[in-house]
Protein backbone atom coordinates (compact mmCIF):
# COMPACT_ATOMS: atom_id res chain seq x y z
CA UNK A 1 0.00 0.00 0.00
CA UNK A 2 1.46 3.65 -0.83
CA UNK A 3 1.17 7.23 -0.45
CA UNK A 4 1.72 9.91 -3.04
CA UNK A 5 3.43 13.01 -1.37
CA UNK A 6 3.97 16.59 -2.40
CA UNK A 7 6.62 19.08 -1.52
CA UNK A 8 6.09 22.69 -0.21
CA UNK A 9 8.17 25.65 -0.22
CA UNK A 10 12.05 24.94 0.13
CA UNK A 11 11.85 22.29 -2.43
CA UNK A 12 12.94 24.53 -5.64
CA UNK A 13 15.78 24.69 -7.75
CA UNK A 14 16.51 26.37 -10.69
CA UNK A 15 15.99 24.36 -13.58
CA UNK A 16 13.81 22.00 -11.90
CA UNK A 17 12.68 19.44 -14.28
CA UNK A 18 14.31 20.98 -17.09
CA UNK A 19 14.34 17.43 -18.69
CA UNK A 20 11.20 17.27 -18.66
CA UNK A 21 9.85 20.48 -19.81
CA UNK A 22 12.41 19.21 -22.87
CA UNK A 23 11.13 15.86 -23.49
CA UNK A 24 7.37 16.05 -23.23
CA UNK A 25 5.52 18.63 -25.33
CA UNK A 26 2.46 18.49 -23.04
CA UNK A 27 4.75 19.73 -19.66
CA UNK A 28 5.90 22.45 -22.03
CA UNK A 29 2.04 23.03 -22.55
CA UNK A 30 1.60 23.30 -18.84
CA UNK A 31 4.82 25.80 -18.57
CA UNK A 32 3.03 27.91 -21.71
CA UNK A 33 -0.21 27.42 -20.04
CA UNK A 34 1.06 29.55 -16.43
CA UNK A 35 2.81 31.97 -17.65
CA UNK A 36 -0.76 32.60 -19.27
CA UNK A 37 -2.69 32.67 -16.54
CA UNK A 38 -0.40 34.50 -14.25
CA UNK A 39 0.80 37.39 -16.79
CA UNK A 40 4.21 36.33 -15.60
CA UNK A 41 7.95 34.29 -17.34
CA UNK A 42 6.84 31.82 -14.52
CA UNK A 43 8.54 29.42 -17.11
CA UNK A 44 11.76 31.22 -17.49
CA UNK A 45 12.02 32.27 -13.48
CA UNK A 46 12.12 28.11 -13.38
CA UNK A 47 14.08 27.04 -15.76
CA UNK A 48 16.91 29.59 -15.96
CA UNK A 49 16.13 31.98 -12.67
CA UNK A 50 17.64 33.90 -10.90
CA UNK A 51 17.36 32.09 -7.60
CA UNK A 52 16.40 35.19 -5.67
CA UNK A 53 12.84 35.58 -8.31
CA UNK A 54 12.41 31.97 -8.02
CA UNK A 55 12.50 32.00 -4.49
CA UNK A 56 9.95 35.38 -4.24
CA UNK A 57 7.33 33.89 -2.36
CA UNK A 58 4.37 34.84 -4.96
CA UNK A 59 6.33 32.95 -7.25
CA UNK A 60 7.58 29.62 -5.34
CA UNK A 61 4.24 28.46 -4.78
CA UNK A 62 2.63 28.37 -8.59
CA UNK A 63 6.63 26.92 -9.73
CA UNK A 64 6.64 24.40 -7.35
CA UNK A 65 2.78 23.59 -8.09
CA UNK A 66 3.96 23.24 -11.45
CA UNK A 67 6.81 20.94 -11.07
CA UNK A 68 4.92 18.63 -9.24
CA UNK A 69 2.14 18.34 -11.54
CA UNK A 70 4.12 17.91 -14.76
CA UNK A 71 6.05 15.09 -12.91
CA UNK A 72 2.66 13.78 -12.26
CA UNK A 73 0.88 13.72 -15.14
CA UNK A 74 4.68 12.04 -16.97
CA UNK A 75 4.11 9.25 -14.61
CA UNK A 76 0.49 9.10 -15.24
CA UNK A 77 0.89 9.45 -19.50
CA UNK A 78 4.97 7.84 -19.84
CA UNK A 79 4.50 4.65 -17.14
CA UNK A 80 2.01 1.66 -16.46
CA UNK A 81 2.42 2.43 -12.92
CA UNK A 82 -1.19 3.49 -11.10
CA UNK A 83 -1.07 6.57 -9.39
CA UNK A 84 -4.74 5.83 -8.42
CA UNK A 85 -3.96 3.33 -6.42
CA UNK A 86 -2.51 5.32 -3.77
CA UNK A 87 -4.10 5.14 -0.77
CA UNK A 88 -3.34 8.75 0.35
CA UNK A 89 -2.58 11.50 -1.48
CA UNK A 90 -0.31 13.97 1.13
CA UNK A 91 1.39 17.55 0.34
CA UNK A 92 3.27 19.83 2.92
CA UNK A 93 1.59 23.29 3.15
CA UNK A 94 1.38 24.37 -0.33
CA UNK A 95 2.17 20.32 -1.28
CA UNK A 96 -1.49 20.21 -0.44
CA UNK A 97 -3.06 22.31 -3.25
CA UNK A 98 -0.73 19.65 -5.73
CA UNK A 99 -2.18 17.02 -4.18
CA UNK A 100 -5.87 18.34 -4.66
CA UNK A 101 -5.13 19.17 -8.38
CA UNK A 102 -3.48 15.82 -8.70
CA UNK A 103 -6.97 14.05 -7.21
CA UNK A 104 -9.02 16.26 -9.76
CA UNK A 105 -10.59 17.89 -6.85
CA UNK A 106 -9.66 21.24 -8.61
CA UNK A 107 -8.64 22.33 -12.24
CA UNK A 108 -4.58 23.02 -13.12
CA UNK A 109 -5.76 26.55 -13.83
CA UNK A 110 -7.81 27.20 -10.79
CA UNK A 111 -5.25 25.84 -8.27
CA UNK A 112 -2.20 27.72 -9.65
CA UNK A 113 -4.62 31.31 -9.48
CA UNK A 114 -5.40 30.45 -6.17
CA UNK A 115 -1.91 29.64 -5.37
CA UNK A 116 -0.49 33.04 -7.01
CA UNK A 117 -3.30 34.74 -4.72
CA UNK A 118 -1.75 32.71 -1.89
CA UNK A 119 1.85 33.45 -2.11
CA UNK A 120 0.91 37.13 -2.65
CA UNK A 121 -1.08 37.72 0.37
CA UNK A 122 1.32 35.50 2.96
CA UNK A 123 4.02 37.66 1.54
CA UNK A 124 2.48 40.80 2.59
CA UNK A 125 0.23 39.84 5.48
CA UNK A 126 3.51 41.03 7.71
CA UNK A 127 6.20 43.96 6.45
CA UNK A 128 9.20 42.90 5.04
CA UNK A 129 11.77 42.31 7.77
CA UNK A 130 9.32 41.98 10.72
CA UNK A 131 8.09 38.31 10.66
CA UNK A 132 10.69 34.87 10.10
CA UNK A 133 10.94 31.34 10.85
CA UNK A 134 13.47 29.53 12.38
CA UNK A 135 13.88 25.53 12.52
CA UNK A 136 14.18 23.83 15.91
CA UNK A 137 16.37 20.30 16.09
CA UNK A 138 16.24 17.66 18.65
CA UNK A 139 13.44 18.63 21.07
CA UNK A 140 9.91 18.52 21.28
CA UNK A 141 6.61 21.12 20.99
CA UNK A 142 6.03 20.87 24.55
CA UNK A 143 9.47 22.03 25.86
CA UNK A 144 9.67 24.72 22.79
CA UNK A 145 6.09 26.06 23.68
CA UNK A 146 6.99 26.14 27.65
CA UNK A 147 9.77 28.53 26.65
CA UNK A 148 7.52 30.67 24.61
CA UNK A 149 5.28 30.75 26.92
CA UNK A 150 7.13 31.50 30.15
CA UNK A 151 8.60 34.18 27.94
CA UNK A 152 5.45 35.62 26.59
CA UNK A 153 7.34 35.25 23.03
CA UNK A 154 5.10 36.28 20.00
CA UNK A 155 6.06 32.67 18.64
CA UNK A 156 3.95 30.14 17.40
CA UNK A 157 4.60 26.13 16.12
CA UNK A 158 4.02 26.10 12.12
CA UNK A 159 5.10 22.85 11.10
CA UNK A 160 5.49 19.79 13.27
CA UNK A 161 7.43 17.85 10.43
CA UNK A 162 9.50 14.66 12.37
CA UNK A 163 10.80 13.77 15.31
CA UNK A 164 12.62 16.43 16.49
CA UNK A 165 12.41 19.05 13.35
CA UNK A 166 9.68 21.73 14.21
CA UNK A 167 9.28 25.01 12.90
CA UNK A 168 8.73 28.28 15.05
CA UNK A 169 7.14 31.58 13.13
CA UNK A 170 6.77 35.06 14.97
CA UNK A 171 8.30 38.45 14.91
CA UNK A 172 11.55 39.34 13.91
CA UNK A 173 12.41 40.26 17.85
CA UNK A 174 11.19 37.57 19.62
CA UNK A 175 12.36 34.99 17.16
CA UNK A 176 16.05 35.83 17.95
CA UNK A 177 15.48 36.62 21.76
CA UNK A 178 14.12 32.69 21.18
CA UNK A 179 16.51 31.20 19.31
CA UNK A 180 19.06 32.62 21.97
CA UNK A 181 17.41 30.48 24.79
CA UNK A 182 17.58 27.22 22.63
CA UNK A 183 20.94 28.06 22.06
CA UNK A 184 21.92 28.43 25.58
CA UNK A 185 19.68 25.13 26.26
CA UNK A 186 22.20 23.41 24.02
CA UNK A 187 18.76 22.92 21.20
CA UNK A 188 20.27 23.62 17.80
CA UNK A 189 17.98 25.76 15.71
CA UNK A 190 18.17 27.76 12.39
CA UNK A 191 17.18 30.89 10.80
CA UNK A 192 15.21 29.81 7.74
CA UNK A 193 15.04 32.16 4.64
CA UNK A 194 11.80 32.91 4.19
CA UNK A 195 10.15 36.18 3.72
CA UNK A 196 7.26 35.76 5.94
CA UNK A 197 6.13 33.56 9.21
CA UNK A 198 3.87 31.49 7.59
CA UNK A 199 1.18 29.40 9.47
CA UNK A 200 -0.06 31.37 12.47
CA UNK A 201 -1.97 34.29 13.61
CA UNK A 202 0.13 36.85 12.19
CA UNK A 203 -1.14 35.95 8.37
CA UNK A 204 -4.91 36.80 9.56
CA UNK A 205 -4.88 39.24 6.67
CA UNK A 206 -3.70 36.25 4.10
CA UNK A 207 -6.88 33.81 5.70
CA UNK A 208 -9.35 37.15 4.79
CA UNK A 209 -7.80 37.37 1.31
CA UNK A 210 -8.05 33.15 0.58
CA UNK A 211 -11.63 33.00 2.23
CA UNK A 212 -12.74 34.83 -0.32
CA UNK A 213 -10.17 33.18 -3.26
CA UNK A 214 -11.42 29.93 -1.89
CA UNK A 215 -14.72 29.75 -2.03
CA UNK A 216 -15.02 31.65 -5.15
CA UNK A 217 -13.70 28.21 -7.09
CA UNK A 218 -15.83 25.07 -7.55
CA UNK A 219 -14.11 21.81 -5.92
CA UNK A 220 -15.19 18.72 -6.68
CA UNK A 221 -14.38 15.35 -4.24
CA UNK A 222 -10.84 14.00 -4.56
CA UNK A 223 -10.07 11.00 -7.00
CA UNK A 224 -8.02 9.90 -3.85
CA UNK A 225 -8.28 10.71 -0.07
CA UNK A 226 -6.22 13.83 0.67
CA UNK A 227 -4.92 14.53 3.77
CA UNK A 228 -5.65 17.19 5.85
CA UNK A 229 -2.33 19.66 6.99
CA UNK A 230 -4.59 21.14 9.28
CA UNK A 231 -6.19 17.28 11.17
CA UNK A 232 -3.58 15.04 9.91
CA UNK A 233 -6.50 13.12 8.85
CA UNK A 234 -8.12 12.19 5.49
CA UNK A 235 -11.13 14.55 3.81
CA UNK A 236 -13.07 14.13 0.79
CA UNK A 237 -15.88 15.89 1.06
CA UNK A 238 -15.08 19.69 -1.08
CA UNK A 239 -16.68 21.86 1.09
CA UNK A 240 -14.71 20.83 4.13
CA UNK A 241 -11.65 20.21 1.88
CA UNK A 242 -12.20 24.33 1.11
CA UNK A 243 -12.48 25.33 4.67
CA UNK A 244 -9.36 23.55 5.57
CA UNK A 245 -7.53 25.11 3.32
CA UNK A 246 -8.77 28.35 4.35
CA UNK A 247 -7.59 27.24 8.27
CA UNK A 248 -4.39 26.35 7.15
CA UNK A 249 -3.03 29.61 6.13
CA UNK A 250 -2.93 29.78 9.91
CA UNK A 251 -2.44 26.76 11.54
CA UNK A 252 0.29 24.51 11.92
CA UNK A 253 1.22 21.67 9.52
CA UNK A 254 0.57 18.48 11.62
CA UNK A 255 2.96 16.57 8.34
CA UNK A 256 4.55 14.18 11.31
CA UNK A 257 0.90 13.36 12.75
CA UNK A 258 -0.11 12.81 9.05
CA UNK A 259 2.40 10.63 8.00
CA UNK A 260 2.52 8.33 11.28
CA UNK A 261 -1.37 8.27 10.70
CA UNK A 262 -1.19 7.01 6.75
CA UNK A 263 1.10 3.82 8.24
CA UNK A 264 -1.29 3.38 10.80
CA UNK A 265 -3.48 2.55 7.88
CA UNK A 266 -1.50 0.43 6.10
CA UNK A 267 0.94 2.37 3.52
CA UNK A 268 4.23 1.04 3.60
CA UNK A 269 5.73 2.81 0.81
CA UNK A 270 5.93 6.75 -0.19
CA UNK A 271 6.12 8.40 -3.62
CA UNK A 272 7.53 11.77 -3.43
CA UNK A 273 6.34 13.57 -7.02
CA UNK A 274 8.20 16.51 -6.77
CA UNK A 275 11.10 18.73 -6.70
CA UNK A 276 13.70 17.45 -4.01
CA UNK A 277 13.33 14.97 -1.60
CA UNK A 278 12.77 16.96 1.51
CA UNK A 279 9.51 15.23 2.39
CA UNK A 280 11.17 11.73 1.92
CA UNK A 281 14.06 13.04 4.54
CA UNK A 282 11.24 14.17 6.85
CA UNK A 283 9.43 10.41 6.83
CA UNK A 284 12.73 8.61 7.37
CA UNK A 285 13.00 10.27 10.49
CA UNK A 286 9.53 9.48 11.38
CA UNK A 287 9.73 5.54 10.43
CA UNK A 288 13.21 4.00 8.66
CA UNK A 289 11.20 1.00 7.92
CA UNK A 290 9.07 2.66 4.83
CA UNK A 291 10.40 2.82 1.14
CA UNK A 292 10.75 5.98 -0.13
CA UNK A 293 10.24 6.64 -3.82
CA UNK A 294 11.17 10.27 -5.44
CA UNK A 295 10.19 10.99 -8.89
CA UNK A 296 11.88 14.55 -10.52
CA UNK A 297 13.48 13.65 -13.07
CA UNK A 298 13.27 11.12 -16.18
CA UNK A 299 15.34 8.34 -15.01
CA UNK A 300 13.42 8.79 -11.87
CA UNK A 301 10.36 7.06 -13.57
CA UNK A 302 12.40 3.17 -13.90
CA UNK A 303 12.38 3.44 -9.96
CA UNK A 304 7.97 3.27 -9.99
CA UNK A 305 7.39 -0.40 -9.60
Amino acid sequence: MFSVLFPGQGSQAVGMIKNLYNNFTYVKSYFNQADEILQIPLSKIILEGPKEILDKTENTQPAIFLASYSIFQVIKNETLFDLNKAKFFAGHSLGEYSALACAESISFEQTIKLLKHRGKAMSNAVPSGEGGMIAVLGTDIENINEIININNYECFIANDNSVGQIVISGVIKDLDSLSNKLKEANIKNIKLSVSAPFHCKLMNSATEIMNKEINNVQFEAPKNNIISNVTASSCSDPNEIKKLLVQQIEKPVRWRESVVNMINSGVQKFIEIGPGKVLSGLVKRIDRNVKLIQVNDIEDLKNLN
